[in-house]
């Protein structure tokens, strides 16, 4: 026992009370740990399949000092490599400066140094003056170092730990409860990335919970209340919203106002997010909602109106060549909103479109992380737009992020007072950010919530 309480040793535990010390968010120690103890361990999201549709196409993916390259094969197999050069250690593919990563198609990968090359397949095909070596280069020496990479949900996944598990094992739950929703057909609207001034973790908890929108999107409680729920899932989280008992599609993102009349309010909080927020919704949501009045009498129960909304913009879609997946209404209720696949990415889900963020330290420094968001939806075939990673000043976001990002830099600073406790999360609605520490500790050994 301590002063704050016995140590959360069981995932049920996590029902109770419990608050969560600063170190894990301030401390340059806990920071350097990291890459060895956690980002060394897991799988990370990596990049889409759809950006390397063809063979000799590659993207990279940076994580603290470790680079990775993901290429397609000639027979259209994936593979990755580390990105660093055998013989004198020269990182072979470089990021083109004010990009968030490397991306282009290649024959041969050649070393900027030496000229070492490389081909598909990772085998090193010439070395110049070989004979000097006297024998001793052999294809194991001299080939690229191999990384585990899968695919799941459309994006490319790796791992830096050749003893890891297989992908698909350690994805659950979340996989199987995000399957119905086809996310693998959706494809980015836009991307966009930036350097900011908090942890990783402060800003990963940002978005992880629905017990903030009253203080920080007031805005929003015009159209409604935004009651919500968290729940540990293994090593991953979900959140949703509590919906009334046959709108169980309002938990995936799909959100009908309330009000006197909901035709109304559900219009205004579609056009509202569209403007403000550029996420979470899509043209075709927001005119659906829009036609609304017109289709629909005065008095039309909110149930009514959600299940006309929705079948509306599905009609709208299908007639121009988008068809959204059917998925039941329970496991739609069961799915909430959107899922955090430990330790980095949020996946916020919907039949017809989602937002995406994902969560990198940069350098070895605790009060700054590389955060990206990218919102998807989908298209008819061959409408989808080319989309770049945009990097973007925080005051160029969006308002709603915009809002978010003003606590995340007041959040970092104020886990350094000296009169800061530690955090203490609400247990129903905010349950996913001990769940994030608690399996943090399990890597880390250090860091676990305690009861308070």
């Amino acid at each position: 026992m301590t002063e704050m309480g016995k140590i959360v040793e069981a995932a049920e535990d996590l029902v109770e009370p419990v608050t969560i010390g600063p170190e894990a968010y301030v401390s340059a120690d806990y920071a350097r740990a990291e890459q060895d103890r956690l980002w060394r361990k897991v799988w990370l999201q990596a990049g889409r399949v759809e950006d390397i549709p063809n063979p000799g196409d590659y993207v990279t993916y940076d994580i603290l000092t470790d680079s990775v390259i993901i290429m397609r094969g000639d027979a259209g197999e994936i593979r990755a490599f580390h990105n660093v050069c055998p013989h004198r250690g020269r990182r072979l593919i470089d990021t083109p400066k004010g990009r968030r990563n490397a991306r282009g198609n290649k024959t041969n990968i050649v070393c900027g140094f030496h000229g070492w090359t490389f081909n598909r397949e990772g085998t090193c095909t010439y070395v110049e003056h070989r004979e000097d070596w006297q024998g001793k280069l052999t294809e194991e020496r001299t080939g690229l170092g191999k990384v585990q990479v899968d695919s799941w949900g459309g994006w490319l996944w790796i791992n830096l730990d050749p003893e890891a598990g297989p992908l698909d094992e350690y994805l659950r739950p979340a996989a199987q409860m995000l399957d119905p929703f086809e996310l693998q057909n959706m494809r980015p609207r836009w991307r966009k990335w930036v350097v900011f001034d908090c942890n990783w973790k402060v800003a990963m908890e940002a978005f992880c919970e629905t017990y903030h929108v009253a203080g920080t999107h007031p805005e929003f409680m015009e159209f409604g209340q935004f009651r919500g729920w968290g729940r540990n899932q293994g090593l991953h989280s979900n959140i949703g919203y509590d919906a009334p008992k046959g709108q169980e599609e309002d938990q995936a993102k799909l959100r009908l106002g309330a009000g006197e009349d909901p035709r109304l309010s559900t219009a205004e909080m579609q056009v509202f997010t569209w403007e403000n927020a550029n996420t979470n919704t899509t043209r075709t949501l927001v005119d659906a909602a829009l036609r609304l009045k017109d289709e629909l009498p005065e008095g039309t129960p909110a149930a009514e109106v959600s299940k006309h909304w929705l079948s509306s913009a599905r009609a709208f879609d299908e007639r121009r060549g988008v068809f959204w997946p059917v998925v039941d209404p329970q496991h739609t209720a069961a799915s909430g909103t959107s899922w955090q696949i430990f330790p980095n990415t949020q996946i916020g889900h919907a039949v017809n479109n989602m937002l995406v963020y994902h969560y990198r330290p940069y350098g070895c420094d605790p009060d700054k992380c590389i955060f990206e968001a990218a919102v998807y939806e989908l298209y008819p075939e061959g409408e989808a737009p080319e989309t770049e990673w945009e990097y973007t000043e925080p005051d160029d976001w969006p308002p709603v992020l915009q809002q978010d990002f003003n606590n995340m830099a007041a959040v970092q600073q104020g886990m350094k007072n000296v009169g800061f406790r530690g955090t203490l999360p609400n247990p129903y609605m905010e349950r996913t950010v001990p769940s994030l520490h608690y399996n943090l500790s399990r890597f880390m050994g250090a860091g676990a919530p305690r009861k308070v």
